[in-house]
């Protein structure tokens, strides 16, 4: 991300951002409400358009195209190509509550990358079997635990096999008791080493167990990074120590 900037009115939830994620690496953003944080997130997915800016995703920009050494706006069809490499988790599952687990996570390979229904079923299944829900195949959202919901939803992201996973607070919504098989998944996908992840979370200790590195925001930019260990143990600004301050009491 290269200068990329973000207001909604005289709001400015992206300030000039610079930021670069190394392939494989695991980046957690931690920060109070209001920073900035989920709208990274939102703008990678092209959720949220940048105002200005530039984002690449590889070799690849995703809201420009290079003509001839210009950079110039990139048409739907360049987006929703460099986009189908990004896979992002949200808060509320947003789950299609009509159709089975299975069904939920097969539509995008089929849809998007042109599987087959037996290959898409097939992966399907791998993907439950990995997320711990082989048995709940063909039950739909309703009959699922918030949980078990949300690792469908994580289920569905990773079948499209994409190079970047974003995950917006994807425990928030969870009863207490709930958020651990979640964060077991998250654990895993993390130790295969293969995806590039952005975390949005308040899991401090989860946040000390798998990131690479850790991003406290505030007011729409990177206030101070580092190692897990060396952040959240020793943070160096004020307002990284009131915020974590403020994470521990609850």
């Amino acid at each position: 991300m290269r200068q990329v900037h973000k207001a909604f009115g005289d709001n400015v939830v992206l300030r000039d951002l610079d930021l670069d994620v190394a392939p494989g690496e695991r980046v957690v953003i931690i920060g109070p409400s209001g920073s900035g944080k989920t709208t990274i997130l939102r703008v990678i997915m092209t959720l949220e358009r940048p105002d200005s800016g530039t984002i690449e995703i590889g070799d690849e920009h995703l809201y420009h195209e290079d003509k001839g050494g210009d950079l110039k706006p990139a048409s739907e069809k360049h987006i929703r190509a460099v986009r189908s490499n990004i896979g992002m988790v949200f808060q509320h599952f947003n789950l299609f509550p009509h159709m089975s687990s299975l069904e939920n996570i097969m539509l995008a390979p089929m849809r998007v990358h042109g599987k087959s229904r037996d290959e898409a079923r097939a992966r399907g299944m791998e993907l439950l079997e990995q997320v711990g829900l082989s048995a709940h195949a063909h039950h739909t959202p309703g009959q699922l635990s918030g949980g078990q919901k949300q690792r469908v939803a994580i289920a569905r992201s990773l079948a499209t096999e994409p190079a970047v996973m974003l995950f917006d607070e994807v425990t928030s919504a969870l009863d207490p008791e709930l958020v651990g098989e979640v964060l077991s998944v998250l654990r895993d996908i993390a130790e295969e080493g293969k995806t590039t992840m952005m975390l949005v979370t308040h899991e401090m200790g989860f946040a000390k167990e798998v990131a690479d590195r850790v991003l406290m925001f505030d007011k729409g930019q990177v206030l101070e990074e580092g190692k897990p260990a060396e952040l959240l143990r020793n943070p160096q600004k004020e307002r990284t120590k009131a915020f974590l301050g403020a994470v521990a009491e609850h």
